[in-house]
């Protein structure tokens, strides 16, 4: 009889043994990540959105130093302009990167009178410094400028001063000798007709001294950029252009 029970126990605590054996619940857990010697990381490539591609698939950059010639759309004349008054241009030809057109010609500037000097009676050239703020495309988009004016090709008058993109207006000697001089025989030949030598050297100082004060009461030439004229503008700064807003030959 002891023996039967004795078994039986045995049979009960086998078999709970077994259940709790079974059972995960019941098994210690194990700390895996904190006894791994290297931690696997997913090396699986990620595909590249639109905000990570390079900004010149969407942009085309026109490098500073770029020259563009450009015509003018008014005239402005250091005799009556002022430091901030409007400036119209047009591009007289395309701006073109990579076979394609960047900056088509026709296309609106705009800019601003930075400086002026009005030429002196005696001495002192006449001096306009302008600079351009934007560029205005024939769809409308608009983009700030960094620039200057480099140049006025094919004037014969005005010449670049400096490097701050000042026009500077002709000296004016050559003509003031002349108009001095010009007056001065006039009135040495009616002198002398009048009262021979003595009368010449008399009517030629009168003559003189009349061209002379015409001289003290003119000012020399003015800086004019008519209407047509050309004006070489130079980009100071890189400038982006977006490819989906500026027209091009082959959209």
């Amino acid at each position: 009889m002891r023996r039967l029970v004795l078994g039986l126990a045995a049979v009960l605590a086998m078999g709970v043994f077994q259940t709790w054996a079974q059972d995960p619940q019941n098994q210690p857990q194990l700390n895996v990540r904190a006894n791994a010697p290297h931690e696997l990381r997913d090396t699986t490539p990620k595909p590249v959105s639109s905000a990570d591609t390079d900004k010149t698939d969407a942009v085309y950059t026109v490098a500073a130093g770029t020259r563009v010639p450009l015509v003018m759309k008014q005239g402005v004349t250091t005799k009556n302009a002022r430091p901030g008054d409007p400036v119209y241009a047009q591009t007289a030809f395309p701006v073109a990167q990579n076979n394609h057109i960047v900056i088509p010609a026709g296309t609106f500037v705009q800019g601003v009178v930075q400086r002026v000097v009005r030429p002196g009676r005696v001495k002192g050239r006449a001096e306009l410094q302008m600079s351009f703020t934007s560029l205005i495309f024939p769809n409308g988009y608009t983009i700030l400028l960094p620039g200057a004016v480099q140049g006025t090709p094919g004037s014969q008058n005005e010449q670049m001063k400096g490097d701050e993109g000042t026009i500077q207006g002709p000296g004016n000697k050559g003509k003031d000798v002349g108009t001095v001089v010009g007056t001065a025989i006039p009135g040495a030949g009616i002198g002398a007709i009048a009262s021979g030598a003595k009368g010449a050297a008399v009517g030629g100082l009168a003559g003189g001294a009349l061209g002379l004060a015409s001289v003290l009461l003119t000012r020399g030439p003015e800086v004019q950029l008519g209407i047509g004229d050309s004006v070489e503008m130079v980009i100071e700064r890189n400038i982006d252009i977006d490819k989906s807003k500026v027209n091009r030959s082959d959209q």
